[in-house]
């Protein structure tokens, strides 16, 4: 009797799995802009850059099913304090998602999309930069999965201290 339930179990949990889909359909650069508000004078000086790495994610519903996330990827330069350039790309894929639901799905949508989508962002930037003379940037890898944890924590005790308030009151 046990080993049926076991079984039984076993088998539901596969057809759970089997229901969940995840394609990527297509991935496309929405969105690039490259500024160098310096000029030549940025060759003139001396490269020793300051970095400043800016980013978002964003997560549009097409239809049931169906998703487009839009990774945003703001770089600025600075030699001393002046901007060298300035470039953002808005990388995106449609992604079509099936059975899987609530908190599952924006996790497969803040961490699973945007580490698909980086490497292609990371190269649109590389690529600009390059034709803008400039050395390339190597952007390290991010965490999706840690930011997305941090983000929740966060939702979390905004939630907390919002309830608390309330009972204060």
């Amino acid at each position: 009797m046990a080993d049926e339930q076991t079984t039984q179990a076993t088998t539901e949990g596969t057809a759970d799995q089997a229901s969940q889909q995840f394609a990527m359909q297509r991935i496309y650069l929405k969105d690039l802009s490259f500024e160098a508000p310096m000029g030549a004078e940025a060759f003139r000086k001396q490269w020793k850059p300051q970095v400043n790495q800016e980013l978002n994610t964003k997560t549009n519903k097409i239809e049931d099913g169906l998703y487009e996330v839009t990774l945003t990827l703001t770089i600025t330069v600075k030699l001393e304090d002046e901007t060298a350039f300035l470039v953002e790309v808005h990388q995106a894929g449609l992604f079509g998602i099936q059975g899987i639901e609530g908190q599952q799905l924006a996790q497969v949508l803040n961490t699973v999309c945007p580490n698909i989508l980086f490497p292609y962002a990371r190269e649109a930037i590389d690529n600009v930069i390059t034709k803008g003379s400039f050395p390339a940037l190597m952007l390290p890898p991010i965490n999706f999965d840690a930011l997305f944890a941090q983000a929740v924590a966060q939702a979390k005790q905004k939630a907390e201290e919002g309830a608390g308030e309330e009972t204060v009151n």
